[in-house]
């Protein structure tokens, strides 16, 4: 069977001296602003609770959100017993270590935080957050696909399959391209047309519901065919942590919809 050969990217761009720029790290900036400039343009049509120089203000809530969460998240999800053992390994960042799941409620607590300052329904907040969150998802599947790390499960039929540096002889799935298709692509297209409606933007909550339940239903599909990781592999029924972890995420989404078509519409 005829299989490709990843490319092989090298995961950094350039460096200069000791500062090197990594292909992960451009994505995450390209993400942050990406996002940021698009819920600049979603402000300034109604509701308009907020104005664009807010949206900018919010940048750094959401980094910290973002990196914190995310990394805690990463250590008390997936390696509680290495990192507890030792604790001064939580803070080496670049070593590699964030949970998605993490970042997530790291942003949604950044998101409270930051709508009671400026005393805005956090619920609209939520919304630009769900709305311009897929264009952040999306780029990071990339950037795991040019890292050539969190490949596929086994697919030796499959004629697009991948043979890994890291992954041994066998050709896998390209997992992450499917990933960042649905998490980003689909989410963010099936979003933006809902937002369009106006309706459903003076309801503050049904597309933070959308986006939980999107990213959950993307997330598992994405899993069945994603390789586990290593040190956790298969847990509770052959499902992965990232599938366990993404059932609550339908539960909240459902309870965010249905919050929001019960409450009035925002002015």
């Amino acid at each position: 069977m005829l299989t490709l050969i990843f490319p092989a990217f090298d995961p950094v761009i350039f460096e200069i001296g000791p500062f090197a720029v990594r292909w992960y790290a451009l994505a995450y900036i390209a993400g942050l602003f990406s996002g940021i400039w698009y819920a600049r343009w979603m402000v300034k049509h109604p509701p308009a609770l907020m104005t664009p120089s807010q949206v900018d203000d919010f940048l750094l809530w959401v980094l910290g959100g973002v990196v914190l969460g995310g990394r805690l998240g990463y250590v008390l999800f997936y390696k509680p017993g290495d990192y507890f053992s030792h604790p001064v390994n939580i803070f080496k960042t670049w070593e590699g270590g964030m949970s998605f799941h993490g970042g997530l409620l790291g942003v949604t607590l950044a998101i409270i935080l930051f709508a009671r300052y400026i005393k805005v329904n956090q619920w609209y907040v939520a919304d630009l957050v769900a709305c311009a969150a897929p264009i952040g998802l999306g780029l990071g599947r990339l950037a795991n696909f040019v890292n050539g790390e969190l490949w596929g499960r086994p697919a030796p039929d499959v004629p697009w399959a991948m043979v890994f540096p890291g992954g041994g002889p066998i050709p896998r799935h390209p997992s992450q391209l499917y990933q960042a298709t649905l998490e980003g692509l689909v989410l963010l297209v099936v979003l933006h047309l809902l937002w369009r409606n106006e309706n459903i933007r003076k309801h503050p909550g049904i597309l933070t519901g959308v986006f939980w339940i999107g990213y959950g239903i993307a997330r598992i599909i994405g899993e069945f065919f994603r390789e586990p990781d290593a040190f956790l592999g298969f847990l509770f029924g052959g499902a992965t942590m990232g599938q366990l972890l993404s059932l609550p995420m339908l539960l909240f989404g459902a309870f965010s919809i249905w919050r929001a078509r019960r409450a009035a519409p925002a002015a």
